[in-house]
């Protein structure tokens, strides 16, 4: 008996002393976010699920166009903004930024765990994907504004073949039925209309050159590229390196 009390007694004195206090601590231990696709943040807000979804990109980004009903909390900002986080430690937030390779939603979404909140998802494809696949958005009055592609004539990139080419990767963004057809010799087809989803693929660290028959879908494929965070991209035309009399690769 004796020896049972002293080790109720040995128990309460190493309790932590912020339980004795009543305190509470942040998130609970091994709390992780998490990872979300497109097709469950549609059914998430079709449902009507009581939640706040916050786009962790720059303002400049959200103000050009985000998802339908976001708030702006930039990631690099998030401190000046937890007046906009819910009050309940408990309500259900999602964090989205420009796709698999932008590390601003996860960043934001530890922040948050930090802070205690435990209901936490990332949307990691991302507004380049949402926006692919013509979910709801808002769009700003930049939101259609044209922007310069830089170039490669069909010399220069027909050069950049023929020393190897380990720092580009050339993409026909065209109809798998088009590629077939013929396309540059070592591109990786990634069409159009689901470039964004499968970008992925694609090292940040080489120039990507996309390229399609007269520049339409290469132009949108090279602003999707501007949004995921690409750095190093060109533009071809396929019209033109064919006017060349270059070489036409087919499977």
């Amino acid at each position: 008996m004796q020896k049972t009390i002293f080790l109720m007694l040995l128990t309460i004195l190493l309790l932590p002393v912020s339980l004795l206090a009543g305190e509470t601590t942040p998130a609970k231990s091994g709390t992780t976010y998490t990872l979300i696709n497109t097709e469950e943040l549609k059914k998430l807000l079709d449902d009507a699920t009581p939640m706040t979804v916050i786009d962790a990109r720059n303002p400049e980004e959200y103000q050009e166009v985000h998802i339908k009903g976001a708030i702006s909390i930039p990631e690099n900002q998030f401190s000046a903004h937890l007046d906009q986080l819910p009050t309940d430690k408990a309500a259900k937030i999602v964090f989205y930024c420009n796709g698999v390779k932008c590390g601003k939603s996860k960043k934001a979404a530890q922040k948050a765990l930090d802070l205690g909140y435990d209901n936490i998802l990332v949307y990691s494809e991302g507004m380049p994907v949402w926006e692919e696949k013509g979910l709801p958005i808002y769009a700003g009055p930049d939101y259609e504004k044209r922007i310069e592609t830089n170039r490669i004539t069909p010399q220069e990139l027909n050069s950049l073949l023929a020393d190897g080419g380990n720092t580009a990767t050339i993409v026909d963004v065209r109809d798998p039925e088009e590629f077939k057809e013929g396309h540059i010799p070592g591109a990786l087809n990634l069409p159009s209309t689901a470039f964004a989803a499968q970008s992925g693929a694609l090292d940040k660290e080489k120039t990507i050159i996309v390229y399609c028959n007269s520049g339409g879908r290469s132009y949108n494929a090279y602003r999707k590229l501007q949004k995921l965070g690409y750095a190093k991209i060109k533009q071809a035309i396929f019209a033109d390196w064919q006017a060349a009399s270059l070489p036409v690769e087919k499977p």
